[in-house]
């Protein structure tokens, strides 16, 4: 089958159209985890910020696509620009958490943990005036040592998370944990639906394909062709992220960061948001909810102690 047949006459993926997850993860370019050894959160609040300018593009472009995006907040931001988050609500777009302050779960204690949670959870309720009940971690930081996190998100009234990432990776990961949605049963008995971020089988090697940096360093045709491979061939739902300043080539350069990390984050940024364009030409995407809520086949079920021996 060739690319062209592979698409329909509206560029939406042929079949039976399954709905994919399309998420943003609202934070500027001076909070990401690549950075943090040359940027200092004290520093946060004097360096020129392109989040507001950035994610306003990102809602343009979903506007004229007619779709919908999950549109995960970090609390730092939402306190500072409530008119953005506000209006990506409005437009229908669904909000969800991300904490507040972009630390890693594993360096924090619980009581930091919950504290900071709970205080993004209420910026963001008090600004879009509904409930806020999904949540993602910074940088995918629930692993097999921050499990407790997923306890203290169920007190605090989400009711499901997309912060698992079935991996191996220097920063996040509990590779052997489910590749679809499911649910966790947390050990205070609440459940706790999860959507795993997208991962693909390749050569018997288990391959991120779910958007970020993996998006922008492979060539887009192996993107697509991974992000397919993982859908059963667009009949499964994936999970597809993006940062704003993803599409940001002029952001400013830190060039005292290490190489891996100034290749993390700076490569090709020019091409990010035609690739994205092409994907939502590619297949159908909706909200993290949508998408999990269009999924037929019986959900697996695990207990929070079950993690830990998939970790």
């Amino acid at each position: 089958m060739t690319e062209s047949q592979q698409s329909g006459p509206d560029g939406r993926s042929p079949g039976n159209g399954t709905l994919h997850a399309l998420s943003v993860d609202v934070e500027d370019y001076f909070h990401v985890a690549a950075l943090s050894r040359v940027i200092s959160p004290d520093d946060w609040g004097s360096l020129p910020s392109r989040v507001e300018r950035n994610t306003e593009r990102l809602l343009e472009l979903f506007d004229r696509h007619q779709v919908k995006c999950t549109f995960f907040v970090l609390g730092w931001v939402a306190e500072r620009y409530p008119e953005l988050i506000r209006k990506l609500a409005d437009h229908g777009h669904e909000i969800a958490s991300h904490g507040y302050s972009h630390q890693l779960v594993y360096n924090q204690t619980p009581a930091v943990f919950a504290e900071e949670t709970r205080k993004s959870k209420m910026i963001l309720e008090g600004i879009i005036q509904r409930p806020v009940t999904g949540y993602r971690a910074a940088s995918y930081s629930i692993t097999r040592e921050s499990l407790w996190a997923l306890d203290i998100l169920a007190e605090l009234g989400f009711t499901w998370d997309s912060s698992i990432f079935p991996i191996h990776h220097d920063r996040y990961g509990i590779p052997d944990s489910p590749k679809t949605p499911y649910t966790i049963q947390t050990s205070n008995g609440v459940a706790l639906r999860e959507f795993p971020l997208t991962t693909a089988r390749l050569f018997r090697l288990t391959i991120p394909a779910a958007g970020g940096g993996y998006f922008r360093q492979f060539p887009y045709p192996l993107f697509r062709h991974l992000f397919r491979l993982a859908s059963g061939n667009d009949t499964r739902p994936q999970m597809f992220y993006l940062h704003p300043w993803e599409i940001d080539p002029d952001q400013p350069r830190y060039n005292d960061a290490s190489w891996f990390s100034r290749f993390r984050h700076y490569t090709n940024l020019d091409k990010c948001y035609g690739r994205l364009e092409r994907l939502l030409n590619d297949f159908s995407f909706g909200t993290v909810s949508e998408s999990y809520e269009a999924y037929q086949p019986d959900r697996i079920k695990l207990h929070q102690n079950e993690m830990i021996r998939l970790a």
